[in-house]
């Protein structure tokens, strides 16, 4: 309920700042017709939705299976979609070495759910089907419509800077030139916004996966299995999916960072979280790094220890 409210909240406030930016430069330049910003920012956001599943396609170098190619993964996919009430989405496979998975689509029933050569390699099924149970939560919220319409304000808001800042006065004599500069810091504020959004929704998909039947510790243990093998990944594998990790799972750019934080809960370093260990980090306070929160701000994705707290909290 919180997280609902957290994102209702998010939506209020961005609503709130875009509506009063655009009302104070039509109040000094007599504008009438900034709706053609809001226009513009709607139709670049429409063709991105449209045609992003198909780039999503080609970067990420994905093959879709059928249930005579991969049996368990349709198996699991198709159950946990009768669970969550959401059409069996398209399933495929991305010729990546890096562990993930990651949900897209124009919509519920334009859904697809990937796995990348990497993570079949990496987790158990009870694991594979924790992450996939996280990807299935994604589509049924509808998170890519949720993102893009909070997209839209920092693209009205730069388009409004961008056209004042470089004006010199209005009639009035009111400095344009200022309010360009104010609409561009609130550019960059809703920005952070945006990824606190982001954010929030991963935390709704975690608890997502756990009402679909998967356990906390087993969706704890593949995502810390899903840091430690991204953070032995080259520089050419982490590149190759730079435009695409905020659909992942899991930020394999901050998994090196990561993975030293969370070598603390695998108490017997056996490589995975057990139900105990999880149980174990429920009473403790995470302790993050000043670094590690500034990361955290400009990142699509929590902080992984504070996740895994989260997880101990629903089990």
């Amino acid at each position: 309920m919180w997280l609902r409210m957290r994102l209702w909240l998010l939506f209020a406030v961005m609503f709130a700042i875009v509506y009063a930016m655009l009302s104070v430069a039509a109040f000094y330049i007599g504008l009438h017709n900034f709706s053609f910003y809001i226009f513009l920012a709607v139709g670049m956001l429409g063709f991105q939705y449209m045609i992003g599943p198909k780039i999503v396609e080609l970067s990420m170098r994905i093959r879709y299976v059928d249930a005579a190619e991969a049996p368990d993964l349709h198996r699991m996919v198709d159950e946990l979609a009768q669970a969550a009430g959401i059409p069996k989405p398209r399933i495929g496979v991305a010729r990546v070495n890096i562990p993930n998975a990651f949900a897209f689509g124009r919509g519920v029933r334009d859904g697809r759910v990937c796995v990348t050569e990497g993570i079949m390699r990496l987790l158990t099924e009870e694991e594979l089907r924790a992450v996939l149970g996280h990807e299935i939560a994604h589509l049924k919220n509808r998170d890519v419509l949720t993102i893009m319409m909070l997209s839209i304000i920092p693209m009205v808001l730069w388009y409004l800077a961008w056209s004042l800042m470089f004006s010199r006065r209005s009639r009035d004599g009111a400095n344009l030139a200022l309010v360009g500069l104010g609409a561009f810091l609130l550019y960059f504020i809703t920005n952070l916004l945006v990824l606190y959004g982001s954010r929030i929704r991963e935390y709704y998909a975690d608890r997502g996966s756990v009402k679909l039947g998967n356990k906390p510790h087993a969706l704890a243990s593949a995502l810390y299995k899903l840091v430690y093998g991204s953070a032995q990944a080259s520089k050419e594998s982490l590149k190759q999916v730079e435009g695409c990790k905020a659909f992942f799972a899991s930020d394999p750019s901050r998994a090196r960072s990561e993975f030293s934080q969370l070598k603390e809960i695998d108490q017997d370093l056996d490589g995975t979280i057990d139900a105990d260990e999880i149980a174990a980090l429920r009473s403790k306070r995470p302790v993050i790094r000043t670094t590690d929160k500034m990361m955290e701000l400009l990142s699509t994705h929590p902080n992984m220890l504070k996740r895994i707290k989260h997880l101990s909290e629903l089990s």
